[in-house]
């Protein structure tokens, strides 16, 4: 092994490992962005596959799931709860009832990430390796991989397990 990295105190590496964590989320942001900007908005409307959700289901999704992790880390509250009866609660496409448009999901998709990315930028190891508001100190105790970061790396898995899903889309 190489001396240098010997040397060098655990939190580098740590800091590092975060980084990678958080490039990994923001390029599947990004991956997802790309993909809604693809198509005309009314292709969004089409099922990605015979029997599966609507594009514009997967994308309300993402971008409810997304909303849940400012509460969830303990960086405020939701900025469009509203989302999450649609794309949550009732987790079947087929029994949402009106939804917002492809564009306004869009326009919530970019400011929750755009304020994630703010809230991220200012947090230090100690904060994504500390409890999210869902885990009590003493679970938390017994279970210290309950962290934000493992949130965030479940969240970005979440992003690219849907995106998947929209690679199926097809334009009509």
């Amino acid at each position: 092994m190489n001396n240098q990295l010997i040397d060098e105190p655990a939190s580098v590496f740590t800091e590092q490992i975060i980084k990678q964590v958080l490039q990994s989320w923001i390029s599947q942001n990004r991956a997802v962005t790309s993909f809604f900007n693809k198509y005309s908005d009314d292709a969004y409307l089409n099922e990605v596959a015979p029997g599966r959700n609507r594009a514009i289901y997967l994308l309300g999704h993402l971008t409810a799931t997304n909303d849940a992790l400012l509460p969830l880390l303990g960086l405020g509250e939701k900025l469009f709860p509203e989302l999450e009866a649609p794309f949550i609660i009732n987790a079947d496409d087929k029994a949402v009832g009106d939804i917002p448009s492809v564009t306004e999901l869009k326009q919530c998709w970019e400011v929750i990430n755009t304020t994630l990315t703010a809230h991220f930028s200012k947090m230090r190891a100690h904060d994504w390796l500390d409890r999210h508001t869902k885990v009590s100190a003493a679970d938390f105790a017994n279970e210290p991989l309950r962290n934000k970061l493992n949130v965030l790396l479940g969240r970005t898995n979440h992003q690219s397990y849907h995106l998947g899903q929209l690679n199926f889309l097809k334009e009509k």
